[in-house]
């Protein structure tokens, strides 16, 4: 799955020349939302880091004696970065968003931003990658807020256990963006009860309200593709296709971000066909997290009950029948139905509400740990859900006129405004 996700990562060029920064003092370049998201921040944007940092790899046992199928023999445990100071220093733990690894670009420049400012950092996995599914679910069904915080927070136990002996911690910060946000959130008022960490600042970047309401905007995306989701081979296809040709053309260096940045202007897709690459590789994260998911709990939603798929067995097909399971899909025939039949009587209302910020609103206003980083244009929210943070974070709102959902993130004012939240 990988190495489609590198296709897609190529193919994101996308429809009309960047304008110059607006005249509103913000340096960040890109306007339009989609085009931010997929496009990022150019490399000459993003600040300068030490060449060396000290870090090493993680390898936990989370949950000991976890018994994992024969095809997943290569996850020998959940894997975390740690980057480390000589003096004593806070150690912030990163949460990374949906289906990304402990070594997502956007976290370890976020870990590179906080190393170099003095801090000790230890980078999560999401709840929603594969490793993360295998090796620290408890129930190896991912997406709700309360379990997953429960279930990283005994990551970041074992982690704290591990490195404790080798660092000076003055106290604990954490931060997470998208999906990690929300998370992060629940992980600290899980913190108020266990008092293990007693989270000094918590920053949540880009957080949907709503998880819901966000990935129902996302599966939207879809519907502009021509032709609708059932289109979405051909839709593939065709983007390669036209990367190809633009290849061919010898107008790179290296397929880099500059590289990216640099064919902006050759207004290659329309602006419907870039909000289909965010919905298509939405999908293939999803693709991922339902199979992990199916294996794990032998569910028989995706591979056949009691079927036990060897490490030479072709996966091609199972693949290919979860890119075409959708978001509403999985809540409805596999999320729903697994707590519906642990919480008898649970609406599917009041599933959803649990998955909203809204469902800890007290907590959230009433503790001034809490600081926001958004952006005005970030498609997973709605304006009155923009207007909700603003209302309920106050002053511990910090959002920019752009950048769509994470386009800005590496972006030199935002990582120092990051930093210094934490300073």
């Amino acid at each position: 799955m990988l190495h489609l996700r590198l296709l897609f990562i190529a193919c994101l060029v996308l429809t009309s020349v960047p304008s110059l920064a607006a005249d509103d003092g913000y340096g960040y370049p890109i306007q339009g939302s989609y085009e931010a998201t997929i496009l990022g921040t150019p490399a000459s944007l993003m600040p300068e880091f030490p060449a060396k940092m000290r870090t090493r790899q993680l390898v936990l046992d989370v949950i000991p004696d976890r018994q994992r199928p024969p095809i997943f023999f290569y996850d020998t445990g959940l894997r975390c970065t740690f980057a480390y100071q000589k003096q004593k220093a806070p150690l912030v733990f990163l949460i990374a968003g949906a289906g990304s690894s402990d070594r997502a670009p956007k976290l370890l420049t976020m870990m590179k931003a906080l190393y170099q400012a003095g801090f000790h950092v230890i980078t999560l996995p999401s709840p929603s990658h594969a490793n993360f599914i295998i090796s620290a679910s408890q129930s190896s069904i991912p997406g709700d807020l309360t379990e997953d915080a429960a279930d990283l927070y005994r990551v970041m136990e074992t982690a704290w256990k591990q490195v404790e002996g080798d660092i000076e911690v003055s106290s604990f910060d954490l931060c997470g963006y998208s999906l990690g946000a929300s998370q992060a959130a629940f992980v600290t008022r899980l913190d108020e009860e266990r008092r293990v960490f007693n989270f000094r600042k918590v920053l949540m970047i880009n957080p949907p309200v709503s998880l819901y309401n966000s990935v129902t905007r996302i599966e939207d995306m879809l519907k502009q593709i021509p032709g609708g989701p059932k289109k979405q081979g051909i839709f593939f296809n065709k983007m390669l296709s036209k990367f190809s040709q633009f290849y061919r053309y010898g107008n790179f260096v290296a397929i880099n971000d500059d590289f990216l940045y640099s064919i902006y202007a050759e207004r290659l897709f329309s602006h419907e066909e870039t909000a289909g690459l965010i919905g298509l590789t939405f999908r293939i994260n999803l693709a991922g997290m339902i199979f992990s998911s199916d294996v794990m709990t032998n569910s028989g939603y995706v591979v056949p009950k009691n079927r036990v798929l060897s490490p030479t067995d072709s996966l091609s097909d199972y693949f290919l029948v979860s890119t075409h399971l959708s978001f509403f899909d999985y809540f409805n025939e596999y999320f729903y139905p697994y707590f519906q039949k642990r919480r008898p009587g649970l609406t599917k209302q009041e599933l959803i509400n649990s998955q909203s910020l809204t469902s800890i609103e007290g907590y959230l206003k009433s503790s001034a740990k809490f600081g926001v980083m958004t952006n005005e244009n970030d498609f997973i929210l709605t304006k009155a859900e923009l207007d909700y943070l603003r209302q309920l974070f106050g002053e511990r709102a910090k959002i920019y006129p752009r950048g769509g959902h994470l386009g800005n993130l590496e972006y030199k004012e935002n990582l120092d405004y990051m930093v210094a939240f934490f300073k």
